[in-house]
């Protein structure tokens, strides 16, 4: 079967199209590894318009239930599933999956997202899942009353420090630079907790541990010095890379690896090719921004769609 559109992505660029997708009849299907995004683990969302603050979980369900209640006969859900492989066929898009699906579609919007940077120093791989994590809404509570790091100093880091301020011990958050990218209002918000420790111009060079982590080795950028911080967990938050593998090789990427798009209608420098959302090098990487290119993206090709 060749459908209309192929929406690869679950999170709110994605659920965006799918909504668009059903309400302009195009026969659809979206395929995602979940639906929610990256967002799932946050514990509190506080800038999804409309909702002053939403559990990163109850905004999947509530994507979840938008599209379930307009897809209808139109747009065909598939979960469980991860684009491995795009290709262009003459005038058909195939993609086919990690578990060998194959999906053919006239036009594709690629809104795949993005995945968390790994820390990339000696003990991290050793120790991860051992005291090194990615997600504080999944493995905070494990850390209860214990002294644990932060890495990153951007919103995603300060975030993070704040949830584990509420139930752990001290908290350290170690910054490369001496001025932060995460908002003033969270920043000050953080530096008001007694338990909250700041380190600037500090880097992370590698993670002590035996069965679990037992410390994290930072050293001054100024001075070179090195001091063992004596943590038990160490939460990594230093930003993402897109999830274009699949797409490059077909579409223009840049440097990083996003794909490069038309801000005006998202388009792609491939006929029949849209991109939004953090798989894009759009400026900015927010749940709303990703939503509103989405809904761009298919009012072009919706129109695209019906002069082919």
């Amino acid at each position: 079967m060749t459908y209309d559109l192929l929406i690869i992505g679950g999170g709110p660029a994605g659920v965006a199209a799918g909504v668009y997708a059903a309400r302009k009849q195009l026969k659809t299907v979206l395929v995602a590894e979940e639906i929610g995004g990256q967002s799932m683990v946050s514990e509190g969302i506080e800038n999804w318009i409309g909702i002053p603050l939403i559990p990163g979980a109850a905004l999947s369900k509530s994507f979840k239930a938008h599209l379930d209640a307009v897809k209808g006969e139109f747009v065909e859900v598939v979960e469980g599933e991860r684009i491995e492989k795009l290709a262009k066929n003459g005038t058909i898009f195939t993609a086919t999956t990690k578990s060998g699906k194959t999906f053919e579609s006239r036009a594709v919007l690629i809104a795949s997202g993005a995945a968390r940077k790994k820390l990339e120093i000696p003990g991290a791989d050793t120790f991860e899942h051992k005291g090194v994590t990615y997600c504080a809404s999944c493995d905070g509570p494990l850390f209860s009353g214990q002294d644990l790091a932060v890495v990153g100093g951007g919103n995603a880091g300060f975030e993070t420090a704040l949830q584990l301020l509420a139930y752990c011990g001290k908290v350290t958050l170690i910054h490369r630079r001496e001025d932060f990218k995460a908002d003033a209002v969270t920043v000050e918000k953080a530096r008001q907790h007694p338990n909250m420790h700041i380190l600037t111009k500090t880097e992370p060079v590698r993670v002590e541990g035996e069965k679990f982590v037992t410390g994290l080795t930072v050293r001054n950028i100024d001075t070179s010095e090195e001091t063992t911080l004596p943590v038990t967990g160490v939460f990594v938050e230093i930003g993402v890379m897109p999830n274009t593998e699949f797409a490059r090789g077909l579409v223009e990427v840049n440097a990083v690896g996003h794909i490069v798009t038309n801000p005006r209608d998202q388009k792609t420098n491939v006929a029949g090719i849209w991109a939004a959302g953090d798989a894009t090098d759009e400026l900015y990487h927010q749940n709303n921004i990703a939503a509103g290119d989405a809904v761009k993206a298919l009012e072009d090709i919706y129109l695209w769609l019906k002069t082919q």
